[in-house]
């Protein structure tokens, strides 16, 4: 990828070296000490103090807005073209694999005529640094390059997530199925659904934002860079992808979630049904224990000799009877 001809370069500033700013000299691609270099860099600040951007500032015009939204934490993705520089806040997810609504942030400044990449961020990012130590291995690289491998390895913690999504949403589907007895359950299924549906929605809105920012960055990086804007572009359309799986795992959820209340239903109508059974068959023999048992001074069936035995019998007819029919009907 092609970054636009740079200005004549002017002379580099001559500073000390800063120990707690780390460059990579992409002409080489190769670290080097920080001595206000200006042109083919990458420099990469975490958390970065107010000094390390002052220093930063003798050589790099930053724009005030630009830099006060970075030195935040907490913001959503969000692109901005600047007079000095093109800037993306891009917010991608810290913990794809565990399913967690925590995110991490990177903040990019190009300086496309000096062939110049700034990142700060407020915390370690592992695809970064995972870029950063993966350049060693290349001769040489463009700011554009670097951004683009960059937005393509955070784009891949959406997609981590959404796979991982998906056999998480296939187990919970075979547990909907699963007979788990009449013991109570430690963590319903709902519970888990409802969670997981949460945290899948937080997650759609990163991806959408991430998605709708980097779109913009590649249209107005065509003006700048034509070869990088269509790496840029195909960025934006697995943020696309992305979003479009997230949707459809949206509706997927809230169908599990149907189905596991139809499920439950369908075992609560199970257990009323046998309790009506049960109720049913002893409903005449309740009305007849209650006759035979009414104190009253003559009744034939106390002086038969039989009496007992034959309250059993009818008992054990009549319920029997019930059930036998119940059973025919499919009702037990």
């Amino acid at each position: 990828m092609a970054d636009p001809a740079p200005l004549t370069p002017h002379p580099e500033p001559a500073l000390a070296p800063h120990p707690n700013i780390r460059v990579k000299d992409l002409s080489a691609c190769a670290d080097a000490p920080w001595c206000g270099q200006r042109h083919g860099v990458w420099i990469d600040l975490e958390n970065p103090t107010r000094e390390q951007v002052a220093a930063l500032q003798e050589s790099f015009s930053f724009n005030p807005l630009a830099l006060e939204d970075a030195l935040a934490t907490e913001h959503w993705s969000r692109f901005e073209r600047y007079p000095e520089h093109l800037f993306l806040i891009f917010r991608t997810l810290a913990e794809p694999g565990a399913l967690t609504e925590r995110t991490e942030e990177i903040d990019l400044f190009w300086f496309p005529q000096q062939r110049a990449l700034i990142t700060f961020r407020h915390e370690p990012v592992g695809y970064l640094e995972a870029v950063w130590q993966e350049l060693d291995r290349f001769a040489e690289r463009t700011p554009v390059e670097v951004l683009y491998t960059l937005l393509q390895r955070g784009t891949d913690t959406f997609f981590t997530f959404l796979d991982e999504l998906e056999d998480r949403t296939d187990a919970l589907e075979r547990r909907a199925f699963e007979d788990h007895g009449g013991g109570r359950r430690e963590s319903p299924l709902y519970q888990e659904v409802f969670t997981l549906r949460r945290t899948m929605i937080a997650a759609r809105r990163h991806a959408s934002s991430a998605r709708e920012n980097v779109a913009q960055l590649s249209r107005h990086a065509s003006e700048l860079s034509p070869e990088g804007a269509l790496y840029l572009r195909d960025v934006a359309d697995h943020l696309a992808r992305v979003y479009d799986g997230l949707d459809t795992a949206r509706d997927v959820l809230t169908g599990l979630l149907e189905v596991y209340l139809n499920i439950e239903n369908q075992r609560l109508n199970e257990v009323m049904r046998t309790l009506t059974t049960v109720s049913t068959v002893f409903l005449p023999l309740t009305f007849l224990a209650g006759v035979w048992g009414m104190n009253f001074q003559y009744e034939p069936e106390f002086a038969w000799r039989y009496g007992y035995l034959f309250a059993w019998a009818t008992f054990v007819t009549i319920g029997g009877s019930l059930l036998v029919f119940f059973k025919r009907k499919g009702w037990w």
